[in-house]
């Protein structure tokens, strides 16, 4: 049966505004206005075309941190006492805290923020945590690794991954040898990074993972500096025969052979589509996926076909997909900041704020990472979602409350050092008057329409008490059960 294609008319037809803001939720964080504004009009395949062409071009706006540019730390093993390892782990652990900061600021600021979604893609794909790794230089390398081929070619940045020290470190290939081959990667290469889990498609066995195992013997890290070490006495150079190819395969060949399986490219599309689409695709979506699945293995594996296409399908513009992703706790913060045009100084109290709603960056649950979807929701974490953006938008209330009277402050609702967001300001007035409302005064029912369509992916779910005013009413939409979809 031919595979459904998105239709030609619908995908160069001009976008509304909801079709403009729905794009660049799913592609992005929450847009401002002036966001949406700039793509209505445009149509998806003149639209999607250009956010890619931008991520891929994109470039940190913020200098890396300064740790990042002094010799790596003396090695554990040199450090004579338990106080100097411990201290040594602390200031790693330290320095995490400012490669989590620095991603914040990226992703509140960045005028690409697709570039910034993938990234955390990957991260979550690649999961590797720095609570084994320690090592933060190694984790800012492997940062920048995901960022460099965010929207390049997928065996690049998967043979590249194989060999990331953080990830040798993380799933024990550093210490994987000829005598004793270690088969954590090769496992997880297979089921959770190529071609899913065996028992759904993956087409591997045991045997294989054995085989695999034994290819990537030997490569392993340089413990002074932390880099990419081939260490050919480690390695096993006997016959291996994977996935029926046999031959003195090592690591790079291995990758190759997974690679070679059409299920690679269903797999990794599949999780495009969860990721960008929705949380389980229909019995209709089937054969679409499969479309993409073969053109994203005729473009040998280029992210940006199978993403395009994918935003591109009629399943990315159906109705009923809209509002069925959960925010991560990155989203809801990231997005409420950005969405809200906030002013932001140290980004740390952000990362934190994640980390306390289940998203911890640098430091995944497990190689599986992030399951996301439900798992995000829970009694304690949706209590604490609400409680951040009702803590950030009441106390621009108390803020605009104390402007009534002359400040130094001036006019307008200025938020400063909510929830220990210090340097963190929203001038409610001037973002509610881009809706036609006003801070202190009950919006009229078209701005009331607006707002809800501004900030939800789908209606709400609750009617607001007449009488509301301006920054009370923004408050209390955000915490409909429906500001925490996209």
């Amino acid at each position: 049966m031919q595979a459904a294609r998105a239709d030609p008319a619908a995908v160069a037809a001009p976008m509304t505004a909801s079709q403009a803001r729905h794009l660049l939720v799913r592609t992005g964080f929450a847009p401002d206005q002036a966001e949406v504004n700039a793509l209505t009009g445009q149509s998806p395949r003149q639209a999607v075309a250009e956010i890619v062409r931008r991520a891929q071009a994109a470039v940190p706006l913020y200098p890396p941190p300064a740790f990042v540019a002094k010799p790596p730390p003396i090695p554990f093993r040199w450090l004579a006492s338990q106080e100097e390892r411990q201290a040594l782990r602390r200031e790693q652990l330290r320095q995490g805290l400012e490669i989590k900061s620095w991603w914040l600021r990226e992703m509140i600021a960045t005028p690409t923020p697709l570039a910034e979604r993938m990234t955390l893609f990957w991260h979550n794909h690649f999961a590797t945590s720095q609570q084994k790794v320690v090592r933060s230089q190694a984790m800012w390398r492997q940062h920048q690794l995901l960022r460099a081929n965010a929207l390049g070619n997928f065996g690049t940045l998967l043979h590249a991954v194989a060999r990331d020290p953080a990830m040798l470190v993380y799933l024990d290939g550093a210490i994987s040898r000829q005598e004793a081959p270690n088969e954590n990667f090769a496992r997880e290469v297979m089921e959770l990074f190529t071609l899913g889990e065996a028992s759904q498609g993956g087409r591997y066995t045991e045997q294989d993972i054995r085989e695999a195992a034994r290819a990537f013997t030997g490569w392993s890290v340089d413990r002074d500096d932390f880099s990419f070490r081939f260490r050919p006495a480690f390695h096993d150079s006997g016959s291996k025969t994977l996935l029926g190819r046999s031959g003195n395969l090592d690591g790079d060949a291995a990758l190759d052979i997974l690679l070679e399986q059409p299920a690679a490219a269903r797999f990794i599309v599949g999780k495009l589509w969860k990721e960008f689409v929705s949380p389980e695709p229909a019995a209709a979506d089937a054969a679409e996926i499969a479309r993409i699945a073969e053109r994203f293995r005729q473009s040998q594996y280029d992210i940006s076909t199978a993403l395009q296409d994918l935003l591109l399908s009629d399943a990315f513009w159906d109705q009923r997909n809209r509002g069925s992703l959960i925010k991560s706790p990155v989203d809801l913060v990231v997005g409420t900041v950005r969405q809200l045009g906030m002013a932001v100084g140290d980004a740390t109290p952000l990362a934190l704020t994640a980390a306390q709603l289940g998203q911890n960056l640098l430091v995944p649950p497990n190689v599986k990472g992030w399951p996301g979807q439900n798992d995000w929701i829970n009694a304690t974490t949706l209590l604490q979602r609400k409680r951040f953006t009702e803590q950030l938008l009441k106390a621009a209330e108390r803020q605009d409350e104390a402007a009534m009277a002359p400040s130094a402050m001036g006019q307008g609702a200025m938020l400063q050092a909510a929830g220990g967001l210090a340097n963190t300001r929203f001038d409610g007035d001037r973002w509610l008057a881009q809706y036609g409302g006003q801070a202190d005064r009950e919006p009229a029912e078209e701005v009331k329409t607006r707002l809800a369509q501004a900030l939800l992916a789908v209606p709400p779910t609750q009617a607001l008490a007449r009488g509301t005013v301006g920054l009370v009413y923004l408050r209390v939409l955000t915490l409909d059960p429906a500001y925490q979809l996209k």
